[in-house]
């Protein structure tokens, strides 16, 4: 070999290596960096689902306390026939979506059930080997997780102690949620303490163990949940997947986000190392053209180009994965904005059966006093009575009414909307808990109109006073003042309470996911509230002053 072919090989080998290492070392950069952007990521994602989950939990919480002094739980726990309340919760479970809703007495014997008409009715079942059973019995209160003897699905048994001694009975399936999770991507699980496997986006999943348990605990689990032989078997651990974990809101939860990082990731990075590799032989090969024929640059160039269209079309691929991952979280974001709404209709499930409960026992009333008086022959008094059922009818349905518009998926198209109608709404919904404090309102011009749609600006103004409420658990003499502006062409509502006001630490991240200064609380109602009020074209800030909290909600004047 000539001295000048030897030069060349070296030259050609240090070239080579170069391209390795600079190739390898861009790779490398570039796949900790995509996984670290995944971890960041996924722990947001995972707190939206959980989220979701607390929001389904927190529909269900109040159903069992409402019906622990219900006078048709009582008769039937004392005795009476279970028709009328076998009536009762099959209505309820067919509205709020429950599993089943049943009642059973101090032997744990099932009374009445909201599945009462089917061929796995539970009524005449003994539940009281189950611990939820004995707990709420001795405890007033209690909840598990375990699969149905009968229907043999798993769910969230929610139990509370009556009046009358008995246990009221809620069960929750997750199915909803499960699909949820699946179509959003990786796979999502909720365990226990124990780390059994409760919920999740893989149904094959349920009751497998992410930890070992020792075997009597191990029989102890599968005896309460009333779980198969061959089941608690040990989850496989992951192979190249980033994982978040968050706390829920039920005591014990927690919630895992597993997602691999292959395909999409480890492409990006090979793609990345070979296009630095190919950098570096592009270098040279110009480097190396500049000494050599004409056709050997034309040939080199080429080369070079076809690189630059390959890392073209994997840029045009990433833009398109970006802009489906938005599309994703608009989902997401509405999602969590239908949670808010649901979280709060929970919250004001007691408030509503409390303003239902006094016009029904007055519908009763007016209509079995107008047997008598019909006997009697007394047409007037009968006509004055029927007139009286037909008021507290409509104010029964104005309050139902107001929560099914509220509890609606998609809000509506932003249009014009009465200030005053957004308002009445919003305290109707909170009337029992604004009952506590003394609310001033201003009068509203029934043709004040606003820009933004009913349900959007109610959601955020039920959010703003659900937060005053709130602050104001421990103030005496707790107030709640409502003031209205027109300035130009917008419209200022501001809320303002003499509860301890705003730190100016949690001032300055008011509306960032998650911030918020009670320890019960998650931090998303000012989020969601903001988000809204952007969307819409409008405002919603937070004031400092020198006591108190002041928001002010900014509307564009339709």
């Amino acid at each position: 070999m000539s001295r000048e072919n030897a030069i060349r090989v070296r030259w050609l080998a240090a070239v080579l290596l170069l391209a390795l290492l600079v190739g390898y070392g861009a790779g490398q950069i570039t796949w900790d960096r995509a996984r670290q952007a995944l971890s960041r990521s996924l722990v947001t994602d995972a707190r939206l689902r959980a989220s979701l989950l607390n929001s389904e939990i927190a529909r269900f919480r109040l159903v069992p306390l409402t019906l622990s002094d219900d006078r048709d739980v009582v008769a039937t726990l004392s005795g009476s026939a279970p028709a009328t309340l076998n009536r009762k919760l099959e209505m309820l479970a067919r509205t709020t979506g429950a599993s089943v809703i049943y009642v059973v007495d101090r032997s744990g014997r099932a009374v009445a059930a909201s599945n009462w008409r089917t061929s796995s009715s539970f009524v005449g079942s003994d539940y009281a080997f189950r611990r939820y059973v004995r707990d709420a019995q001795r405890f007033g209160a209690a909840a598990q997780f375990a699969l149905g003897t009968v229907s043999g699905r798993p769910g969230l048994y929610l139990a509370r102690r009556t009046t009358a001694g008995g246990v009221v009975v809620v069960k929750l399936e997750f199915d909803g949620v499960e699909a949820d999770w699946s179509r959003a991507g990786g796979d999502t699980f909720v365990r226990d303490p124990h780390g059994v496997v409760l919920v999740s986006s893989r149904p094959a999943w349920r009751f497998a163990l992410t930890q070992p348990l020792s075997p009597r605990l191990l029989a102890t689990v599968r005896s309460e949940a009333s779980l198969p032989p061959g089941s608690l078997r040990l989850l496989p651990s992951p192979l190249q997947e980033v994982t978040a974990t968050v706390a829920t809101a039920h005591p014990g939860w927690t919630l895992t986000l597993r997602k691999a990082v292959g395909a999409t990731e480890r492409a990006a990075a090979r793609t990345v190392g070979i296009g630095a590799g190919l950098a570096v032989v592009a270098l040279a090969a110009l480097l190396w053209g500049l000494r050599q024929r004409s056709r050997s640059a034309r040939r080199r160039t080429a080369e070079l180009e076809d690189a630059v269209a390959a890392r073209t079309a994997l840029l045009t691929r990433e833009m398109e994965e970006r802009a489906a991952g938005e599309a994703r979280a608009a989902d997401l974001r509405e999602g969590l904005r239908q949670a808010n709404r649901l979280a709060t209709l929970g919250q004001v499930t007691a408030s509503v059966a409390h303003e239902t409960a006094q016009p029904v026992a007055a519908i009763r009333t007016y209509a079995q006093t107008s047997a008598a008086l019909l006997d009697r022959g007394d047409m007037d008094a009968v006509r004055a009575n029927l007139s009286a059922i037909a008021r507290l009818s409509d104010r029964i349905g104005t309050v139902t009414e107001e929560l099914r518009g509220f509890a609606r998926r998609r809000p509506g198209p932003k249009r014009p909307v009465t200030l005053a109608g957004v308002v009445d709404g919003a305290a109707l919904i909170l009337k029992e808990q604004l009952r506590r404090v003394t609310f001033d309102r201003p009068a509203i011009d029934a043709g004040l109109h606003v820009s933004g749609g009913h349900i959007r600006l109610e959601q955020v103004l039920v959010n703003v006073l659900q937060n005053a409420l709130e602050a104001l658990r421990d103030t005496p003499d707790p107030r709640i003042a409502m003031t209205l502006s027109v300035n130009g062409g917008h419209v200022v509502l501001a809320v303002t309470d003499n509860g301890p006001g705003v730190s100016a630490e949690v001032a300055a991240r008011l509306f960032t996911p998650f911030v918020t200064s009670r320890a019960d609380g998650l931090g998303l109602g000012l989020v969601i509230a903001h988000d809204i009020m952007t969307d819409i074209g409008g405002t919603l800030r937070h004031v400092a002053g020198a006591s108190g909290a002041r928001f002010e909600i900014e509307m564009v004047l339709a």
